[in-house]
């Protein structure tokens, strides 16, 4: 635990680390008053691209945690920093929301219906044929497929609802164009966030529920990795992956030491 609490960079998840739903976890506030106190650099990562780092801050500021919008990352913001770099004032055609629209007008990309450099596909609940008829000649004729994150599916207060990996599944299919996605595992966005703390990757870690998003993310950028059994992934989940986390917790009131008693599984090996 002291390797743990000792690292300068945290890179945390939100939902099922933070909230589930509109319901804040336990520990949660305790967690972040933590992480300020001790004056770690910390960023809120989401594999989300609907919602911007002001709407992020509203959503936890609705539950009584209160950080400044630069304690957020989304994979919308990582996609633009991607295209950018690759094609500077490029032009893009968007299926998503208001997140990624406003992460790609930052980066100086514009929105171009008729020639664009790139198709970009995020989470959206304006999905609709029209869009996708467009999106598959607009692949056709040149244009590059990018995917804001590889989720399937996603949680909402309903339950399940397709993410970005579902929506983009009939614009590879027509155009037979496999899609690249930016967010979590790929290191890209790791790599952002630590450019964004300022830290090196020995001196950070990621804090997450899934194994296959968080911790393989963690592992594959050389990040330590620390599991939390707040969410999506159980303790009985572990042996079935060929990887394991660093660090097996019960939910992120162990690190600002809230229950003591009742915290860590363990620190795996």
């Amino acid at each position: 635990m002291d390797a743990l609490k000792n690292k300068r960079g945290f890179i945390c998840d939100m939902d099922g680390v933070i909230y589930h739903g509109a319901r804040l976890l336990d520990g949660s506030k305790a967690f972040v008053q933590w992480l300020t106190a001790q004056g770690k650099r910390f960023l809120f990562l989401t594999n989300s691209s609907a919602r911007s780092p002001r709407e992020l801050r509203q959503r936890l500021l609705h539950m009584g945690i209160d950080v400044s919008e630069d304690h957020f990352i989304t994979s919308a913001m990582a996609t633009a920093h991607f295209i950018a770099a690759q094609r500077p004032g490029g032009r893009v055609y968007v299926i998503g929301d208001s997140g990624l629209y406003q992460a790609l007008y930052e980066a100086g990309l514009s929105v171009d219906e008729s020639q664009p450099d790139y198709v970009v596909v995020g989470e959206t609940r304006s999905y609709n044929y029209e869009k996708i008829e467009i999106a598959i000649q607009l692949v056709r004729n040149g244009a590059k497929l990018i995917g804001t994150n590889p989720d399937l599916t996603g949680p909402t207060e309903r339950g399940i609802a397709p993410a970005c990996r579902a929506l983009i599944a009939p614009i590879e299919m027509s155009t037979q164009r496999q899609a690249y996605y930016i967010g979590k595992p790929n290191p890209l966005i790791m790599r952002h966030a630590l450019q964004l703390l300022g830290c090196q990757r020995e001196e950070t870690v990621i804090i997450g529920d899934r194994m296959d998003t968080d911790i393989v993310a963690g592992i594959e950028s050389g990040i330590d990795t620390a599991l939390v059994l707040s969410g999506i992934t159980r303790e009985s989940d572990l042996p079935q992956y060929a990887y394991q986390p660093h660090h097996v917790l019960k939910d992120v009131s162990v690190i600002a030491g809230e229950q003591p008693g009742k915290a860590a599984k363990g620190t795996m090996p």
